[in-house]
């Protein structure tokens, strides 16, 4: 069986939830949960702009897998958000590495803000996209080539998939999961995390 490489950015102030959140739907997702053929689909790791330890909002601190220089060839990309995205639309050297990455990803995605840098890097142009409701009007403001949605869990324009605020990022990994797997793995994964969603 073919397992994909989920790969997840993380910054200094990345909103805790945005990250750790689609992190935990696509580790615990199982095939054949129990039985002795059982395979996890995803292999998740996380990466950040230098590999070095970084602070996420609230002073967690977390050690990436990996840096841009030696991150692997990714099937699904994870853009998180938080206060930090403020800092890094200014990095040229982090948009031009997720431009660079959309050609080769099955799945280019964000959470909440994280839709600040794929438009940055031109990857919304034409398109729907959502973020965190209090940041809609600015990416109207500052990105007038993106069709921004309110009042949705996500937007999935095929190989770029954008997500509201903080645990809307679950939501778009349940979808992801069940988009890819069928909705009884999906079903089975929101079960064992105790997660209610309805697909």
């Amino acid at each position: 069986m073919h397992q994909r490489k989920v790969g997840i950015f993380l910054f200094d102030d990345v909103e805790v939830l945005d990250f750790a959140g689609p992190f935990e739907v696509f580790a615990v997702t199982v095939l054949h949960r129990g039985k002795p053929e059982q395979f996890q689909p995803f292999k998740v790791t996380t990466f950040s702009e230098s590999g070095q330890v970084i602070t996420a909002r609230n002073g967690l601190k977390v050690i990436p897998d990996y840096s841009l220089e030696n991150a692997p060839d990714y099937d699904i990309l994870v853009i998180p958000g938080g206060q930090g995205t403020r800092r890094e639309l200014h990095n040229d050297k982090v948009i031009s590495w997720i431009r660079g990455r959309m050609e080769q990803v099955e799945l280019m995605t964000s959470v909440c803000t994280g839709a600040f840098l794929l438009a940055k890097a031109g990857l919304l142009d034409g398109k729907q996209a959502t973020t965190h409701w209090a940041s809609i009007p600015w990416m109207r403001e500052n990105f007038q080539a993106v069709t921004m949605l309110d009042n949705v869990k996500y937007v999935d324009q095929g190989n770029i998939i954008s997500s509201a605020g903080i645990s809307a990022g679950i939501h778009m990994a349940f979808h992801v999961v069940r988009r890819l797997l069928g909705t009884e793995v999906a079903q089975a994964t929101a079960k064992h995390m105790e997660y209610d969603i309805e697909f």
